[in-house]
């Protein structure tokens, strides 16, 4: 049995449709990036650049994008298999490639962890599932209580109704927002917060 405010919280999220997310963020790419076998997702900065960066492990192997561009940096199609994936790593982590090669990086997905829920500046993602297993990824700008309707304080940006949720969440810098799928990665930036910008 639901209490009478979980059943207005859920009616709220059944009708917000997917929208885009409020300035300053913005869509890296006009698409998903398609990723088959989607594991899971980690970041780390690019040490010349100071761009946050997007470890993608799958079951084609690893794979490292620039979130800001969305161009694809570095490819292993063939990682060792005693560290191709994150739980082989007590700290969930996979060996890190191209320009972050040597430096392990956290992955977050089907074997567990998480990313950051909250940036320094006062944004909060929360997943919901009001349609389980159809998840919705939610942006808000008002602590995560979504209170009012839909693009007011909080934004419906994602809707997982094809492919299983990953992992969803903000890079440490929280410049970046990433939500990943069984078969996609879709990247959000927000421009100007970036070292060379």
């Amino acid at each position: 049995m639901i209490t009478e405010y979980q059943q207005q919280l859920r009616e709220r999220y059944l009708a917000a449709t997917v929208m885009p997310a409020p300035e300053p963020w913005q869509p890296v790419l006009d698409r998903r990036i398609p990723i088959g076998g989607l594991l899971g997702i980690g970041f780390a900065v690019h040490p010349g650049s100071g761009h946050d960066l997007v470890m993608v492990v799958s079951s084609d192997g690893h794979g490292l994008f620039d979130a800001v561009t969305g161009e694809k940096i570095a490819r292993d199609r063939d990682p060792d298999p005693d560290t191709s994936t994150p739980d082989a790593h007590p700290d969930l982590a996979c060996p890190g490639l191209g320009p972050i090669v040597g430096a392990p990086v956290r992955i977050a997905g089907l074997f567990g962890g998480g990313l950051h829920s909250t940036t320094p500046d006062g944004w909060t993602l929360d997943v919901v599932s009001p349609e389980w297993p159809h998840d919705r990824v939610i942006l808000s700008a008002d602590g995560g209580s979504h209170k009012g309707p839909a693009g007011g304080t909080w934004w419906h940006i994602f809707h997982s109704e094809y492919s299983e949720l990953r992992a969803a969440g903000f890079s440490p810098s929280g410049r970046t927002l990433a939500v990943a799928t069984s078969s996609d990665l879709t990247l959000w930036t927000r421009p100007g917060h970036h070292l060379d910008d």
